[in-house]
Parts: C-alpha cells; sequence; structure tokens
C-alpha cells in the first residue's frame, strides 16, 4: 500500500471512479453520476483534463480523462498541426 502523496490536499478533489477498490460500484450517489462525501479522491495534478489523482481509501495512484474541456488528444493534434506533422 502507497503512503498518501504528500502534495494530497483535501481542499482539491476530485469524482472519478477508483479503477482498484471500486466503491462507486455499490454507492447510489456515486452510480447516478453525482459527488458524494464519502468517494472523493485527491486532485494531486491535472495536464488539461488529465487528472492525476490519488484513492484516500486503497491508496491507489492513477490518471484520469475527463474529456472535458481541452482534452490532451486535442491539444496533441494542434501541436502536430501547428508543427506541420498532421
Amino acid at each position: 500500500m502507497l503512503p498518501i502523496d504528500p502534495q494530497a490536499d483535501i481542499g482539491r478533489r476530485a469524482w472519478a471512479p477508483c479503477p482498484t477498490c471500486r466503491t462507486h460500484e455499490t454507492c447510489d450517489a456515486c452510480r447516478d453520476g453525482r459527488n458524494c462525501a464519502d468517494h472523493w479522491r485527491y486532485l494531486l495534478s491535472n495536464t488539461g483534463s488529465l487528472l492525476h489523482l490519488q484513492c484516500p481509501g486503497c491508496t491507489d495512484v492513477w490518471d484520469h480523462e475527463t474529456g472535458f474541456g481541452a482534452t490532451r488528444s486535442g491539444l496533441g493534434r494542434l501541436l502536430r498541426r501547428a508543427l506541420g506533422h498532421g
């Protein structure tokens, strides 16, 4: 089990399913796409729509692509186009 990241701050949270402990599967609020008081994740950092998260329950760390706003794939297309590669 990993320790909680020193950059973790309860003031920076995200509500995304943890791929390891999967507690969201048994929660009515989470299944309905609502924010619940129990199943939040530490938002360690983000790059556009790509979130770097840590679960406070199982301490797993992972990246989650939200697809909201400027996605990394969209940024990649813009960069390739700007550099003349696509």
